[in-house]
């Protein structure tokens, strides 16, 4: 065996005869309390190592319920981003449908106004050319409408029936290129023929060239024209110019928007015995 081997070894057994020592005194030397100086140092030691552990599983403690409470929020948080959009579609449908009965309203109190037969009726459809200006209404022959019949919402004037079936009508718009109507200037008693022109602004021609006609001056149905009634609402004169002068060009703007009609009135009483209010206000 080597020399430095011995030494070692020696060395290592001197140091557990010293801790033997250093421990049974410990053991019998009481501290001034009264208690072993062994015991007082042994239960330091493991006090602190408990102290360390409980502290670490106290800190794991609070990292998991905070995370369970994370989630917790997180989880409220969607549903209550679910509720308020429930919510908020509820209180759509409930705008829509408020709407629709204050429509409804309008309706049925112009209906009882004019003080003719009418039919109403739901706008079901739109025409896709827009060289056609038409919509479809979900009443038909089974309901008294007839071809020709005068078509009208509380705003003014929307055009006639032009293809009548069973249960449904095509109903031709005044802003069609082919669509026409007899007029008069309120103001004035100006006279003329409103005809579409395919867009929002229609046209009045044969208004003479010395006609006292403006900017701004209303224009109904004059019921010349056999279809209808005398005295509803077409639109607003939006410019005059001299033309040619025998005739002026006025183009008017209808009172009704094409774009946004959902219910009408179809007129069945015959337009002689028809026959509305020429003032609009």
């Amino acid at each position: 065996m080597a020399l430095a081997d011995i030494r070692q070894r020696t060395a290592v057994l001197f140091i557990a005869v010293m801790l033997g020592h250093i421990i049974l005194i410990s053991a019998q030397v009481n501290s001034r309390s009264g208690v072993p100086l062994l015991e007082v140092v042994t239960f330091g030691v493991f006090a602190e190592i408990q102290r360390g552990a409980a502290g670490m599983t106290g800190s794991i403690r609070n990292a998991w319920s905070g995370y369970v409470d994370l989630r917790g929020v997180r989880a409220e948080n969607a549903r209550l981003r679910q509720e308020l959009g429930e919510i908020q579609v509820r209180f759509q449908q409930e705008h829509e449908s408020a709407e629709r009965t204050r429509q409804l309203e309008r309706l049925l109190g112009f209906q009882h106004q004019i003080g003719i037969d009418t039919v109403p009726t739901n706008v079901i459809g739109a025409g896709a050319s827009p060289d056609s200006r038409t919509v479809t209404i979900d009443r038909g022959t089974s309901s008294g409408v007839r071809l020709n019949m005068a078509v009208i919402a509380p705003t003014g004037v929307v055009g006639r029936v032009v293809t009548p079936t069973a249960h449904a009508s095509k109903v031709q718009l005044l802003v069609d290129r082919n669509a026409g109507a007899g007029a008069l200037v309120v103001r004035s008693r100006a006279q003329g023929v409103v005809v579409g022109a395919g867009e929002e602004l229609m046209r009045m021609n044969y208004v003479s060239g010395v006609a006292d006609v403006k900017v701004g001056d209303v224009v109904v149905t004059s019921g010349i024209d056999g279809i209808y009634p005398r005295g509803f609402v077409i639109g607003t004169i939006e410019s005059v110019d001299k033309g040619n002068g025998l005739y002026k060009v006025i183009h008017v703007r209808p009172t009704v928007d094409f774009s946004r009609l959902e219910e009408v009135l179809v007129v069945t009483s015959r337009p002689a015995q028809a026959s509305a209010v020429e003032d609009p206000s």
